[in-house]
């Protein structure tokens, strides 16, 4: 009996803002991996997940949603999508029921021209019907000739099976690209900050999360407890009081939830200190771009 051979890939998951391209990401890796808030442009890097059985290795990557960009951290993320279209085996074009087909012409140009098998996958078909879904599945077609069409929806888990059927399949034959345990090529204070970023999305309005950075500056991991300190770095002095919030009452409440979900993502007691910091304008400051990581080389 001959023997399987291994297939590896990198299967990049693309597409416009608030579309459900977290929530995909932690269908198919099993993982909490991308932080989901009902709040547009929520994953910042490009995320990595990997999923692992004997005969395969998938390397899922979750992108920034495509947008113009307004300033230099919007630029990073922009490339951080785009360069996903070059980079990958198989490209997971997420779009749902809801977006304007015409809402990104310029990056939807781009999709049309890889040379790269292409999942278009239409998400939330919850909140549609059969009729207006055949409607949108023919337009589809019509734009992207060469792209196979799966209707979805990623929060209540439909048509996600036949997806990763249909990703391993198109897999290439390959030896893998990270050891068989890796859960991911983040180091685990990268999801000390997006999960604390998360909370912040959730609980803060207007511009003043999108205007925070989290930064871990110490994180000890003793045999029975996870020390954390992290900074919340916000762009003015007025955002600053108000993640503090009255007597610090926001800052705490940050805190406490944040806590809670680290706690359950590395399964260990945490103790985790805030502090507030601001940094002007650094959202612009290709250092500072740099420092996080944002900046391409």
């Amino acid at each position: 009996m001959e023997e399987k051979k291994h297939r590896s890939g990198f299967v990049n998951i693309v597409g416009n803002p608030n579309v459900g391209k977290s929530t995909l990401m932690n269908r198919l890796v099993g993982e909490k991996i991308s932080i989901i808030t009902a709040k547009a442009q929520t994953t910042r890097h490009r995320i990595i997940g990997i999923v692992n059985a004997p005969e395969y290795q998938i390397v899922y990557s979750d992108t920034p949603g495509v947008l113009r960009p307004n300033y230099k951290l919007q630029e990073s993320m922009l490339r951080f999508s785009l360069s996903a279209l070059d980079d990958a085996d198989v490209l997971l074009y997420v779009t749902d029921v809801v977006e304007t087909i015409d809402k990104n012409d310029d990056f939807l140009s781009k999709v049309q021209r890889t040379e790269t098998p292409v999942l278009l996958l239409i998400n939330k078909i919850d909140q549609s019907n059969q009729e207006e879904l055949e409607k949108m599945v023919e337009r589809w077609s019509d734009l992207l000739p060469r792209a196979e069409i799966y209707p979805i929806s990623a929060l209540n888990n439909f048509g996600i099976d036949r997806v990763k059927q249909r990703v391993m399949e198109l897999l290439p034959e390959s030896p893998p690209y990270f050891e068989k345990d890796a859960l991911t090529d983040k180091p685990a204070r990268f999801f000390v900050t997006e999960i604390i970023r998360g909370k912040a999305l959730l609980y803060y309005q207007k511009e003043v999360p999108y205007s925070m950075e989290i930064v871990v500056e110490e994180f000890k991991d003793e045999p029975d407890i996870l020390r954390i300190r992290a900074i919340v770095m916000v762009e003015r002095e007025t955002q600053k009081g108000i993640v503090i919030g009255h007597k610090g009452a926001a800052l705490k409440k940050l805190g406490t939830e944040a806590r809670k979900d680290i706690e359950r993502f590395f399964e260990k007691k945490v103790f985790l200190q805030l502090y507030v910091k601001v940094e002007p304008d650094w959202r612009n400051r290709d250092n500072m771009l740099k420092t996080f990581g944002y900046k391409l080389d």
